[in-house]
């Protein structure tokens, strides 16, 4: 394990839990939370896919113990996680991420989502009933990263991550 990587991963992780109780948006069974898909994005393109996962996990379960997320968050922020992570380790774009980080919650967290609020939290919702709401939230936190990385590629700061 690389040190920096694993504490910048940890600084990361304390952000998104830190501001979990202040910044989301309840939909139905879920707490839609921007952030999350902000650090996903930073997480893929500084990181890897690895920590990228590996933080949305930590994330997600911290918050679940705290009590300011559902088990909606594992499905939805790993599987962008992921995705954003793969897409920017083999093509090193950006914007690309960024739409990775959008479908891989926007869509396929959301559709993986569905047997968890069903046979989990025993929430009655039709097949794509998350998707709308966990668009919304990955497209907002995830221009922000867009924007963020932009500027940090201009300042050469992205360089010394």
């Amino acid at each position: 394990m690389n040190t920096r990587k694993l504490t910048y991963s940890a600084m990361l992780t304390a952000i998104g839990v830190a501001t979990s109780s202040l910044i989301y948006i309840p939909v139905g069974a879920s707490k839609c939370f921007p952030v999350q898909h902000l650090i996903n994005v930073i997480g893929a393109v500084t990181l890897g896919p690895f920590y990228g996962v590996a933080m949305a996990f930590c994330i997600s379960a911290i918050r679940n113990i705290l009590g300011t997320g559902t088990l909606l968050a594992f499905p939805g922020s790993m599987i962008g996680a992921l995705l954003a992570g793969l897409i920017y380790k083999y093509t090193k774009n950006n914007l690309l991420t960024v739409l990775g980080e959008i479908f891989g919650t926007g869509v396929l967290g959301a559709l993986l989502a569905y047997p968890v609020a069903a046979f989990i939290l025993g929430k009655k919702a039709a097949l794509f009933a998350y998707i709308l709401p966990f668009s919304i939230s990955t497209i907002g936190g995830s221009l922000i990263a867009y924007i963020l990385l932009t500027v940090l590629k201009k300042t050469r700061i992205l360089k010394s991550i």
